[in-house]
C-alpha cells in the first residue's frame, strides 16, 4: 500500500463480513471508491483470484454475527488464516455499524481475540461511519434511527430498534465497556483530540503498543480521514487485522483518494429499471416495516409468509410458496413477502412457539427460515427468469444466499448507501447474473423497494 497500484499489484484489502448485508456494505464502499472487488461465500482459492486478476479487494460473506464463540474457534479462525495467506496488508473483520453483539451471540470480542492471535498485532476498532449516520465520540456509539432521511440520532443503548434487538440488544453505548463483557484483552481508546494532533501517528503507535485493541473516534470528515491515515500507517510494515464497520473502508478510501492512490477503476453506473421484483423480508425492524407499508401503498403485492408452515412442514410448505410466488409474478410487477411487520407483530410469538415445539430456539429462526426462503427464491427464479430481487435482514439473508448456491457477488451498480445492487456469480446458470440487493434492517428510505425496482441511485 506504499505506492499507487497498477495492473500487477497485489490485494489492498481482504475482509470477512459477519453477515451478508454487512458484507455487501463493505463491498460497495471499496467498489464505489474505484477498487475492483468481489465478495465470495467461501475464502477464495488461488484459482479464483487467477480467474479475476483485476481484483484488488476480496471479501468473504459470513454468518458469525449469529454464531457462538465455540463456532468462531472452529469455523472463523480457519477463514481468517486463509485471508491472511492472501497477503493483503489489511484484513478487516466487518461488523454492523450498530456493533450489536453479546458474549454468546456474535461476540466481537471473541473475533478480536482470534484475529489478534493470528496476525499478532494490536487491533484497531473503527465503528463510526458518517455516511450511515453512525458516530463514535469518546468511544461512545450514537446511531440515527435510520440511515436515510433526517431521523434523530440516539445513543445506541437508547436507540428505538437496537436497544430492543431480539437477539443482541445494545444496552451499553461505551464500546470499551461493551467489549469488556466479551474479552479479557486490554482495551485502549484514541479520541479525536489525540487523533487530530500533528504527532497522532506516534501517539497511536504508543497506544497500540500498550493495548490489545484500540477504539478510534469517527464522527466527521476529519476523524474519518485521519482514521484512514492511521490504518494505512498501521499496516505499512506488516499485515494487520482491524475490526469494525464499513467505516474502515470509507476511511481508507478517503485517505487513499486524497493521496492519489485511488481510483484504480471507474465505479459501476446505475443499473436501471426491471419489470418485476420480488423482495423477501426477514427483518422485523421498524424501518423495514415502513418500507413494506410504502410498497403496499404504491401497488406492490404484500403478503405474510406462513412461517409456522415452513418450520413444521418443510419442503411441502416451500413448494406451495413457490407455486404461489410464480402465480403472483405473472400479473403483479412487485411482490413483497415478510416474516413479520415490525418488532411487535404477533407472528413473532407464533414463530417462536413453532420453533419451541420442534426443540429449537429463537436464534435458530434465521437459519431455518432464511434457508427455506432461499430455496423458494431459487426455484422461483428458475421458473420465471426473474432478473432482480431483494433480501432484507442481515441474519436471514445470509442463510438464504447460502441455500441458493451463490459462489460470489460483485457490485452491479449503486442503489442506496449500505445496500448496492449486486450481481450473483454461480455455477448454477439459473441464478448466475441475477441482481440482488441485500438490505440490513436500518438501511434505506421508505421508498426502498420502489428504488430497487427502478434501479434508482439518485
Amino acid at each position: 500500500m506504499t505506492k499507487k497500484p497498477d495492473a500487477q499489484s497485489e490485494l489492498l484489502l481482504s475482509f470477512y463480513g459477519d453477515d451478508f448485508t454487512g458484507s455487501t456494505d463493505a463491498l460497495e464502499s471499496v467498489t464505489m471508491a474505484g477498487i475492483p472487488s468481489m465478495l465470495f461465500l467461501e475464502p477464495p482459492e488461488k484459482e479464483d483470484l487467477a480467474a479475476h486478476p483485476h481484483l484488488r479487494a476480496v471479501g468473504v460473506a459470513g454468518t458469525s454475527r449469529s454464531r457462538s464463540p465455540e463456532w468462531m474457534d472452529t469455523d472463523l479462525a480457519p477463514i481468517l488464516e486463509k485471508l491472511k495467506a492472501l497477503g493483503a496488508p489489511l484484513c478487516h473483520y466487518k461488523t454492523c455499524s450498530t456493533f450489536d453483539s453479546s458474549p454468546r451471540i456474535g461476540s466481537i470480542g471473541k473475533a478480536i481475540e482470534i484475529g489478534q492471535d493470528i496476525f499478532g498485532t494490536c487491533v484497531p476498532v473503527v465503528v463510526g461511519v458518517t455516511r450511515l449516520r453512525r458516530y463514535v465520540v469518546f468511544s461512545t456509539l450514537f446511531a440515527a434511527a435510520s440511515v436515510a432521511g433526517e431521523s434523530e440520532a440516539f445513543r445506541i443503548d437508547r436507540h428505538p430498534t437496537m436497544s430492543k434487538h431480539p437477539a443482541t440488544p445494545m444496552d451499553e453505548a461505551d464500546l470499551r465497556l461493551h467489549l469488556a463483557r466479551q474479552t479479557q484483552r486490554k482495551i485502549g481508546s484514541f479520541d479525536f483530540r489525540r487523533m487530530l494532533k500533528t504527532d497522532a501517528a506516534h501517539d497511536f503507535a504508543l497506544e497500540c503498543a500498550q493495548n490489545d485493541l484500540v477504539i478510534l473516534d469517527t464522527f466527521d470528515e476529519a476523524t474519518t480521514y485521519k482514521t484512514g491515515q492511521l490504518l494505512f500507517d498501521h499496516c505499512r510494515d506488516h499485515p494487520a487485522f482491524v475490526v469494525g464497520s464499513s467505516g474502515v473502508e470509507y476511511a481508507l478510501a478517503d485517505y487513499l483518494t486524497d493521496t492519489g492512490r485511488l481510483p484504480i477503476a471507474p465505479p459501476p453506473a446505475p443499473c436501471g429499471a426491471v419489470d418485476r421484483l420480488i423482495a423477501i423480508c426477514g427483518s422485523c425492524s421498524p424501518t423495514t416495516d415502513r418500507q413494506i407499508t410504502w410498497a403496499e401503498a404504491h401497488g406492490f403485492h404484500v403478503e405474510a409468509v406462513d412461517t409456522v408452515a415452513l418450520i413444521e412442514q418443510g419442503a411441502q410448505a416451500e413448494q406451495a410458496l413457490v407455486q404461489r410466488l410464480v402465480a403472483l409474478t405473472s400479473d403483479r410487477p412487485g411482490v413483497v413477502l415478510h416474516t413479520a411487520r415490525g418488532p411487535k407483530d404477533p407472528k413473532i410469538a407464533e414463530t417462536l412457539a413453532a420453533l419451541d415445539r420442534h426443540g429449537l430456539q429463537g436464534a435458530d429462526s434465521s437459519a431455518i427460515l432464511g434457508g427455506s426462503l432461499g430455496r423458494v427464491l431459487h426455484a422461483v427464479v428458475k421458473q420465471t427468469n426473474l432478473k432482480r430481487t431483494v433480501l432484507a435482514g442481515g441474519d436471514s439473508s445470509s442463510h438464504a444466499m447460502s441455500a441458493m448456491h451463490v459462489k460470489a457477488l460483485e457490485v452491479a451498480g449503486p442503489l442506496v448507501v449500505g445496500a448496492p445492487l449486486c450481481r450473483i456469480h454461480s455455477e448454477d446458470e439459473a441464478i448466475n447474473n441475477l441482481q440482488v440487493a441485500l438490505k440490513g434492517g436500518q438501511v434505506g428510505g421508505d421508498d426502498f423497494f420502489g428504488r430497487a425496482m427502478n434501479g434508482d441511485a439518485s
